[in-house]
């Protein structure tokens, strides 16, 4: 595990302007992986031992923390993120917290998975900013109430030690732990308050649910489907593609910028294991005036196979869901979607079942990861 790159100490007062002038931030090497603790995945912050100041809840808004130097409440300055109350110690003669006092939250992850890299956003907390930082896993099954997660029996493991932080910062750290994990407990010490939490992985879903619906959407994030690449992320990621239910507004979609080339656009995705494809939709919900013209579709078995086109070129209408039945099932582990020239689309889904190698990967794989 290695912070990179690693910011500590406050940071100046708020002196008025535009608030993110003096944010700290980096480039990390792990945000190409989907959020595990997306709230469109399901994500939840269940429990706190304390949120005096502000909503635990508040870690999971997906939009960034805004600020308001003028918003003050019952109990003092609100602020956008989980902030706790200043921990005291025992007596005047020994009034600073110990060593081992901190406040903790528990996180539900939208999706279970391998955790490539957590960021721990303390935007706009510049002086009241937790000293230090860890993070642990456990992987669960079922819906554990918090009590059951605090439990003698649930193990958890370190995924960030105990870390120093900055305030009004984007503290991020590489976790090379390679488990499943299906909930989170965020420890700050000894108090203070964080803005945001992103927890970057790879999903890995459960073989036992996937065999039990036999036909799902295989490219689906929450089944463990995964982009790969995509020629053009100018207005929003690819990986809103596979996120789940109907796109809301426009931003909740993929679309590229405007071509002015004889090219086109696309996306490649990893399907959760080989699987036998048999249906595919493409949405354009909310893209009205900027939706792919015409898009087709290809699948691939294997890293090195060939790439086979299953539904030629079509003509897509603005804001309507599209949906093609396969005249044979394509089998293969990858799929690539061309929208022609450019544009964008808000949903594919590719409609089938795992093949007998498909779902033995898969379920070896879960038990390799401890799942």
């Amino acid at each position: 595990m290695t912070a990179i790159p690693s910011f500590t100490g406050d940071a100046n007062p708020y002196g008025g302007g535009d608030p993110y002038a003096d944010y700290r931030t980096a480039d990390f090497p792990f945000t190409q992986y989907a959020n595990l603790a997306d709230r469109q995945l399901g994500a939840g912050v269940i429990a706190a031992n304390d949120e005096f100041f502000a909503q635990r809840e508040n870690l999971l808004v997906p939009e960034r923390a805004e600020f308001d130097p003028e918003h003050f409440g019952h109990k003092g300055k609100i602020m956008d993120g989980w902030e706790t109350r200043r921990r005291r110690g025992v007596s005047a003669e020994h009034p600073w917290p110990t060593a081992e006092d901190h406040d903790w939250a528990l996180v539900r992850l939208g999706a279970p998975g391998v955790i490539r890299g957590i960021v721990i956003d303390t935007a706009h907390f510049r002086g009241n900013y937790p000293q230090a930082v860890s993070v642990e896993g456990a992987c669960v099954p079922g819906s554990p109430s918090p009590g059951e997660l605090l439990g003698d029996d649930v193990k958890w493991t370190t995924l960030v030690p105990r870390t120093p932080v900055g305030g009004h910062a984007a503290n991020g750290f590489e976790v090379t732990v390679e488990q499943r994990f299906t909930h989170l407990r965020i420890n700050q010490h000894p108090d203070g308050g964080i803005a945001r939490l992103r927890v970057y992985g790879e999903v890995v879903p459960d073989p036992e649910w996937l065999a039990a619906l036999g036909t799902f959407d295989v490219v689906a994030l929450e089944n463990g489907g995964q982009v790969e690449d995509a020629s053009n992320l100018f207005y929003s990621p690819a990986t809103n593609t596979i996120q789940p239910g109907r796109s809301r507004k426009m931003d909740d979609g993929w679309e590229t910028r405007r071509r002015r080339d004889q090219g086109n656009d696309w996306i490649r995705y990893r399907l959760v294991a080989q699987s036998a494809i048999r249906a595919v939709e493409i949405d354009t919900a909310y893209l009205k005036g900027n939706s792919a013209g015409w898009a087709s579709v290809s699948v691939r078995d294997g890293e090195d196979g060939e790439w086979t086109e299953v539904l030629p070129r079509t003509r897509l209408q603005p804001d309507t869901n599209h949906r093609f039945v396969l005249p044979e099932a394509a089998v293969g582990t990858h799929a690539r979607i061309d929208i022609f020239p450019d544009g964008g689309i808000s949903r594919l889904r590719l409609f089938g079942s795992l093949t007998e190698r498909g779902a033995s990967g898969l379920a070896a794989r879960h038990q390799e990861l401890g799942g």
